[in-house]
């Protein structure tokens, strides 16, 4: 297997907060890939998506089940991308511990830019208001954590250009 196979077949999470374009940037890095998408937000349990609907939002007792769901789904399969927030790091490292491959994407936006994505969502559970406890919760990856930060400051195609090319240097 050639190193760009191998890298093909690591886990991917697109990670950051609500409005990053975590889903729209993930499907498409997945469909590039040939390989399976999962919406972390689809693995909440029914209390979760509750409280986040109510504008409430999750602490980490919240958190365990899910991130243990999703690192399950990380581990399963050959090398899906998952799009989920992973907002701290020890979050990061849970999932890591269920699927020790796994690389982060972290989309990287300004306040502005996420105030308007989430804002222009419809049917979504997670309310614009949560946007600041995600943003004073998010610790941005480390130097020692696998992966890439990227800047969204282009369409979602140019985007997942740049995340191939780096992704193809970071393995």
């Amino acid at each position: 297997m050639t190193g760009d196979e191998t890298a093909r077949r690591r886990p991917i999470v697109v990670m950051g907060v609500s409005g990053a374009g975590k889903t729209t940037v993930g499907r498409e890095l997945a469909r590039r890939r040939g390989v399976e998408f999962i919406d972390a937000d689809d693995l909440h349990g029914a209390g979760n998506i509750a409280k986040m609907s109510a504008g409430i939002p999750l602490d980490d007792s919240d958190r365990w089940p899910w991130l243990d769901r999703v690192g399950r789904a990380l581990s399963s399969g050959d090398g899906p991308v998952v799009a989920c927030s992973a907002l701290k790091r020890i979050y990061r490292q849970r999932l890591r511990r269920l699927a020790p491959q796994t690389l982060f994407v972290h989309l990287d936006a300004l306040p502005e830019r996420l105030a308007e994505q989430t804002a222009a969502r419809e049917g979504h559970f997670m309310p614009p208001a949560l946007l600041q406890s995600q943003l004073a919760t998010l610790e941005p990856l480390t130097a020692q954590e696998a992966g890439i930060t990227i800047s969204v400051d282009a369409a979602p195609e140019h985007l997942v250009d740049r995340i191939e090319a780096l992704l193809a240097t970071a393995v």
